[in-house]
């Protein structure tokens, strides 16, 4: 691994859709350790709109992919998993760190391309899972992973983006209505699970009504969990809670404030890897894992 020295970390952008706009580009613009190095889109006007926010160039079509590449350090993806996956491993490939958005892929093969070019040149890795950076739900996963003693767990992820009257910018994301909750909110509640109780060692799926999936996990430390993903509820149901239950009690995971300050975090983690040379334990490969979980629970579900 090359470290890098104490300056700015040039960040490229891939994607100019809502997640891009709202949280990723202002979150890098702000950083105090980064240049954003540009923002590249599928559409001229609209990565051109969303570099003009930033202060930074814009760049389009696949000529443009590889300059943005030239220009940056790192890039930071905000695009459906699997356009993300091979212009992530074209990234790694030309020695480019990777922030990846969950899920890396929605294949295993996908993500394993992403791991293998990561793997060969050796740059480092970042898979934004919220709850792993932010600050209030980062530290109460640390906490509850260094105590013994866990039972069980339950966590329930419930969103209603595709309920009518729905308003959510991001329901109009094929992807996610193509893949539903276990592919969009499933890696957030396992990027929880796994930390704190190990890993998944067995696993059963059952589908619910819409698009909902039910999980029973058995993790490595003896523990189970029971998991819950839905973006197509009725607004009446939508909840997400993760709680756990063992030797020291009952204890819930506090409520967090918003992506921003957590993408933020992932930076940090990002720069600190990529100097270092120490992986991040939510890296690709952690990814991978993720998208082997979810692939297995598609595949029992039938979904």
């Amino acid at each position: 691994m090359t470290t890098l020295p104490a300056t700015p970390l040039r960040i490229g952008l891939v994607g100019t859709g809502p997640w891009a706009r709202n949280t990723q580009a202002p979150a890098l613009a702000a950083h105090p350790g980064v240049v954003l190095s540009g923002v590249w889109g599928r559409r001229p006007e609209a990565a051109q709109e969303l570099a003009d926010a930033h202060g930074t160039e814009a760049y389009t079509g696949e000529a443009g992919i590889d300059e943005l590449f030239a220009a940056s350090d790192a890039v930071a993806f905000a695009l459906p998993p699997d356009v993300q996956a091979p212009l992530a491993a074209r990234a790694a490939a030309t020695g480019r760190h990777l922030l990846l958005d969950k899920p890396v892929a929605t294949t295993v093969a996908g993500a394993r391309e992403v791991v293998r070019a990561v793997e060969q040149t050796g740059v480092a890795s970042i898979v934004f899972c919220t709850l792993r950076f932010a600050a209030e739900t980062s530290a109460w996963i640390a906490e509850q992973a260094a105590l013994e003693g866990w039972f069980t767990a339950r966590a329930e992820w419930i969103g209603a983006l595709f309920a009518p009257g729905a308003t959510s910018e991001y329901a109009a994301s094929p992807w996610r209505r193509d893949k539903g909750g276990l592919w969009d909110v499933g890696p957030h509640a396992l990027s929880v699970l796994i930390p704190v109780l190990g890993d998944v060692t067995a696993l059963t799926a059952a589908r619910g009504p819409s698009d909902t999936t039910h999980l029973v996990l058995r993790h490595s430390s003896g523990a189970s969990s029971t998991v819950t993903l839905a973006l197509g509820a009725p607004v009446g149901a939508v909840g997400t809670e993760i709680e756990l239950r063992g030797e020291e009690g009952t204890v819930t995971m506090p409520r967090w404030d918003g992506a921003v300050g957590a993408f933020r975090a992932a930076v940090d983690a990002l720069i600190h890897s990529a100097r270092t040379g120490d992986p991040h334990p939510c890296d690709v490969r952690f990814g991978l894992r993720l998208t082997e979980l979810l692939a297995e629970a598609e595949r029992q579900a039938g979904a």
